[in-house]
């Protein structure tokens, strides 16, 4: 005998639910790793910028017998004609948004301190040290070069 009744083919309910519950799990395990790489791959584009401004500036101390002010490493003009390795890519945070350093450790920046307080290369003294400053974001430590005058 032929049955009448047509057999339906397809998904339920709950298996669609459970592929989507699964689905999701991993699509949130894969970012989350994603952005523990990102966070690891621009810290390491910091400490190559430290490591590439460090050599640097000890290049121009070697040459100069005192380090660069902070005025005279945000200046274009004297990074072109003392620190012609040095270009401004050196100098931005991955996700910071100009080349420009500043005096003390800030997120998103890189900080280049001199000593003693107050050198200017002038009148109030030479430089004859320095810190240079990254703060990372995969850790709670900063990544720091002192000088080797220091």
């Amino acid at each position: 005998m032929i049955s009448l009744k047509k057999k339906q083919s397809g998904f339920t309910i709950v298996e669609l639910l459970i592929v989507i519950v699964v689905i999701g799990i991993l699509a949130a395990i894969v970012i989350t790793t994603f952005t523990g790489v990102q966070k690891k791959g621009r810290d390491a584009d910091r400490k190559s910028d430290i490591n590439s401004m460090y050599g640097q500036i000890e290049v121009y101390f070697a040459e100069n017998g005192k380090y660069p002010t902070l005025t005279d490493m945000n200046s274009s003009a004297f990074r072109t004609g003392s620190m012609k390795g040095l270009s401004d890519d050196a100098l931005t945070d991955p996700n910071g948004g100009g080349a420009t350093l500043v005096g003390a450790p800030a997120a998103n920046s890189y900080a280049y301190e001199v000593t003693p307080a107050g050198c200017d290369n002038g009148a109030g003294g030479d430089c004859l040290g320095f810190t240079l400053t990254a703060t990372l974001e995969s850790s709670t430590t900063a990544f720091a070069k002192n000088g080797s005058n220091n």
